[in-house]
């Protein structure tokens, strides 16, 4: 009888790699976290208001709202008030690797990850109202009130399978995903143009500048008191704030505290 004869697995050492990453963006970013309000009542929903009810209720609260759709850092001795989720870089990776010739998405989530805990944005936020379409048959316009960052800057830390992908081509796979995907609302992969960025060296000029003016400080003043991004949203803002004076309707952000 011939004996059978035994198959050898070897498994090689799985090396893990670190790319720490300074990104600039290069248009605007839309920063949209879901508020508390939104949260609630998907967690439990309000019995629909009648329309006397409705008409005692204001709608909209523009600065509130602004400051809902912020990502707080919890800390107060941070360096920015502010930061971004770490999967809007992670999902920004994976995705860049569709249109990258000899890359799939799937595996890119598995051979990469954002090891930063937190992802420090450098910018300072203005708030802006735009008219958009809710999802649905319908298509019922309404008004969207959200944080845009004209210039912002963060560093980001990728962690990679450095046996099977070079620290090059993680580098050249970001900046693709800068171009192609983008991070925040309105951003390429939608459709839209914002939130695009580039992969700079820490010595960067405007990396640099972002940095120095888009820190805490400034943060937290233009927070408590937003400029606003256009002409158009200050108009709404100013006849938002005249109208609910005019009719004595109590603004709730007008009562709550400045962040500290």
């Amino acid at each position: 009888m011939k004996k059978e004869t035994e198959k050898r697995i070897q498994i090689d050492e799985i090396k893990i790699g670190q790319l720490q990453c300074h990104v600039v963006g290069t248009t605007p970013l839309y920063m949209h976290r879901f508020g508390k309000k939104v949260q609630e009542e998907l967690l439990l929903p309000k019995v629909k208001m009648n329309q006397a009810e409705k008409a005692s209720n204001l709608k909209h609260d523009p600065l509130a709202e602004f400051r809902e759709c912020i990502y707080m850092n919890r800390d107060s001795d941070t360096p920015t008030a502010i930061h971004l989720p770490t999967g809007a870089f992670g999902k920004a990776l994976a995705s860049a690797a569709i249109d990258i010739p000899g890359a799939n998405k799937s595996q890119m989530q598995r051979l990469t990850s954002i090891s930063s805990p937190t992802i420090f944005l450098y910018g300072v936020p203005r708030l802006d109202i735009k008219m958009v379409r809710q999802s649905g048959m319908t298509r019922t316009p309404d008004m969207r009130t959200r944080p845009l960052f004209p210039e912002w800057a963060c560093t980001v830390t990728v962690e990679y399978v450095a046996s099977l992908i070079k620290e090059g081509q993680i580098a050249n796979l970001l900046a693709a995903a800068g171009i192609l995907v983008g991070i925040g609302d309105n951003r390429p992969q939608k459709g839209g143009s914002n939130g695009k960025f580039k992969v700079v060296s820490a010595d960067d000029l405007d990396f640099r500048r972002i940095v120095k003016n888009g820190s805490r400080k400034n943060q937290i003043d233009a927070i408590n008191d937003p400029q606003y991004s256009d002409d158009e949203t200050e108009y709404l803002m100013l006849w938002f704030q005249k109208e609910t004076k005019r009719r004595e309707k109590v603004v709730p952000s007008t009562l709550a505290k400045k962040v500290a």
